[in-house]
């Protein structure tokens, strides 16, 4: 387990500085809707959105040799998203998702296993990439196989000076209560849905009634620093050891969902590097989540939309 330090999260000089690199580990595929598809993975959209919001977004995964490999690659790269941290796999495929999203708020996913994504491995070019990392978002999908798990548990290990952060993201099957509480104690930001929270709170025996119940009892079990519990378009709640606050949605005609968590995410990351108080983190992650959540696909081209919202609220 990584020692968990008292620096504050907000005073960290490096972790302030406006060319930070985050790096999104796990998942790269393609969201398939009937006849069409479109870039995802909560861990590369991460790493798409903060790199549109003036940071060096660093997609860490792996693709097939295949010809939908070379096109999440090609779509990433005339993006300026780097993706030399993108392993390719000659014997799996490139991974794909089927996405039902007949509710837009709510979308279903079928997703498909023994996929390239499935059997990352921990490399040199990972890990230069750890130990430069000022942030690394990780979820729970992606541990589902043995391969990538030890090669996220090596990255998050070779960050030693990085903000980890783990977006539970819950996809039934793929989660153990293990793979979540070796997460819990890595981390020292989690974020989840209010749906995630009762799932949670039966593993490990937490208050559920009140977010903040159950963000104290995060805090004293596993030492994690701040906890984000979102609502969708009710907003969200956030806490760390000495603050708590509860900021209101935003409201806007959702086109899909998918994505819009993970953009929240990478807002609410760069704010924290922004060294912003937790109030305007959570209002400013709201925002951009919702502006997401108002478009198609998980990869929305939304730099000048971002750029305006960082000016308003910075």
């Amino acid at each position: 387990m990584r020692q968990k330090e008292n620096e504050s999260l907000m005073t960290q000089e490096a972790r302030s500085d406006s060319q930070a690199t985050i790096l999104g580990i796990g998942e790269l595929l393609w969201d398939c809707f009937g006849d069409t598809r479109r870039p995802g993975g909560a861990p590369a959209n991460v790493a798409f959105h903060t790199a549109q919001l003036s940071a060096r977004g660093v997609v860490c995964s792996r693709v097939g040799c295949d010809e939908a490999g070379d096109a999440l690659i090609d779509y990433l790269q005339a993006r300026s998203i780097e993706h030399a941290t993108i392993q390719r796999d000659a014997e799996h495929p490139t991974g794909s998702v089927t996405v039902n999203a007949t509710d837009a708020e709510h979308p279903s996913y079928i997703i498909h296993e023994n996929v390239a994504w499935d059997y990352m491995v921990f490399d040199v070019v990972l890990e230069k990439a750890a130990r430069a990392a000022s942030a690394v978002c990780f979820g729970t999908l992606a541990q589902r196989a043995p391969s990538t798990r030890r090669a996220i548990e090596q990255c998050l290990s070779a960050s030693e000076s990085a903000l980890l952060v783990y977006d539970v993201n819950l996809r039934p099957p793929w989660f153990t209560r293990e793979i979540i509480e070796a997460s819990l104690q890595r981390c020292d930001v989690v974020k989840l849905n209010d749906a995630e929270v009762p799932v949670l709170a039966g593993l490990f025996a937490l208050p559920a009634s009140r977010s903040g119940h159950f963000a104290s009892a995060l805090h004293d079990r596993y030492g994690i620093r701040i906890v984000c519990v979102t609502r969708g378009e009710d907003g969200c709640f956030v806490a760390s050891k000495d603050t708590q606050v509860d900021v209101p949605g935003q409201q806007v005609d959702v086109v899909d969902a998918v994505g819009a968590g993970d953009a929240f995410t990478a807002a609410f990351v760069r704010g924290l590097l922004w060294s912003w108080p937790l109030d305007r983190v959570a209002q400013f992650a709201n925002k951009v989540g919702a502006l997401v959540a108002s478009r198609p696909g998980a990869m929305p081209q939304l730099k000048q939309e971002l750029a305006d919202l960082m000016a308003r609220s910075g």
